[in-house]
């Protein structure tokens, strides 16, 4: 541990040192007064002889230490490398612990990753959602010469597409199979298709996508309507087959988080740039995408019939309509013995000890000190 100061021209408060010291000495405590019997023996004409002297000297020194003390907290005083630099390990929630018993043993410190890294011998966390930011957040927290130490389960959910990239080689333990989740089944979507006067044979193609979601002994959450009629307010996935701007309903609908498909002669408006969603069998977009407040607005770039669009009476359709709709979360689950960190990353910058709240809780007692030294009956009183 090294000390240093953040602000040393807050050390120019010490030039107020020589305030009390000047007061002490100008204003001695009140003298006390003697009676004398008889004053003939004095001298009439006595030689003046004045002695520096300075009155309580306890409060004085009080005095000085409490404006040392504010001094030294306006130089801001901290402490480097005050961390803890013990041997660090860290377990994933679901891994087993019964690897760490050695390292309990050794005195490193045994913490859960987890949020706020709260120590082993506590409850148990629930499983982190993102592990892999934790690691990092872990890895910035602690000294660059301080070893790690990471206990995972043999297979880690929430990761990213790459593995992490630390700032030191940390040691990585693959533990046991963590409790398996349960997957809920993907639900089939519900369309809702709205639709002009002579767009009726477009809607058939929806119809038989969501027919393909849907179990043979269910029916299909399939509603269909002309444009005249509002869209329900539980829906999710809407169809827009007519030419012209799009009602202000159903735009404010869009924008509160609902999902549209409109045709090529729709006009609705897209925040930023769109991008493709949808491509042909020769890598021409046949659909875009783009954000409108919360929600999301799909714009078919071609007229919706299979001669522009063949990809309407082929089997895939129904899948790339779902894709399209609802896209799937991107991989998120990996082997943890193929998701070892790599190294390579800048060391982090530790921030230093602030002493400041220690310095504050100080001067608070040397003035309570000094209060009762001032203000005391019993004062010392100059003879």
């Amino acid at each position: 541990m090294s000390p240093a100061l953040l602000l040393p021209a807050g050390l120019a408060a010490l030039l107020a040192l020589a305030i009390p010291v000047v007061i002490h000495i100008a204003r001695r405590t009140e003298a006390r007064t003697v009676d004398f019997a008889a004053l003939r023996w004095l001298d009439a004409a006595p030689k003046p002889h004045r002695s520096l002297t300075i009155d309580e000297r306890l409060l004085l020194a009080a005095r000085l230490i409490l404006l040392t003390l504010i001094a030294l907290w306006l130089a801001a005083p901290v402490l480097w490398n005050a961390t803890d630099d013990r041997p660090m390990v860290a377990v994933l929630p679901g891994a087993d612990a019964a690897t760490v018993s050695a390292a309990i043993e050794r005195g490193d410190r045994v913490v859960w990753l987890a949020p706020d890294f709260p120590e082993h011998g506590a409850l148990a966390p629930e499983t982190s959602e993102d592990p892999i930011s934790l690691i990092r957040q872990l890895d910035a927290e602690l000294p660059a010469d301080t070893p790690v130490e990471l206990v995972v389960p043999a297979t880690l959910d929430g990761v990213d597409a790459e593995r992490p990239r630390l700032s030191r080689r940390v040691e990585w333990t693959v533990g046991a199979e963590g409790p398996a989740r349960r997957v809920a089944a993907p639900r089939a979507l519900a369309l809702t298709v709205r639709h002009a006067p002579g767009a009726e044979s477009a809607v058939r193609y929806f119809r038989a996508a969501a027919a393909s979601w849907t179990p043979a002994d269910a029916e299909p959450a399939f509603d269909v309507a002309a444009t005249d009629r509002g869209v329900p307010g539980n829906a999710r996935h809407l169809i827009w087959l007519a030419s012209g701007p799009v009602p202000a309903p159903v735009e404010r609908w869009v924008r509160d988080g609902g999902v549209i498909l409109t045709s090529l002669e729709a006009r609705i408006p897209v925040e930023g740039e769109t991008v493709p969603v949808w491509r042909g069998t020769a890598g021409e977009p046949l659909a875009v995408a783009g954000r409108l407040g919360r929600g999301r607005v799909i714009r078919l770039t071609r007229d919706l019939e299979p001669a522009t669009i063949p990809q309407l009476v082929e089997p895939t359709f129904p899948d790339a309509l779902a894709a399209m709709l609802d896209p799937p979360a991107a991989p998120a689950r990996v082997a943890a013995a193929d998701h070892a960190p790599l190294t390579g990353a800048a060391p982090y910058d530790q921030p230093p000890l602030d002493l400041r709240p220690w310095l504050a809780l100080l001067i608070a007692l040397v003035f309570a000190a000094e209060r009762y030294l001032a203000t005391r009956r019993q004062r010392a009183v100059a003879p």
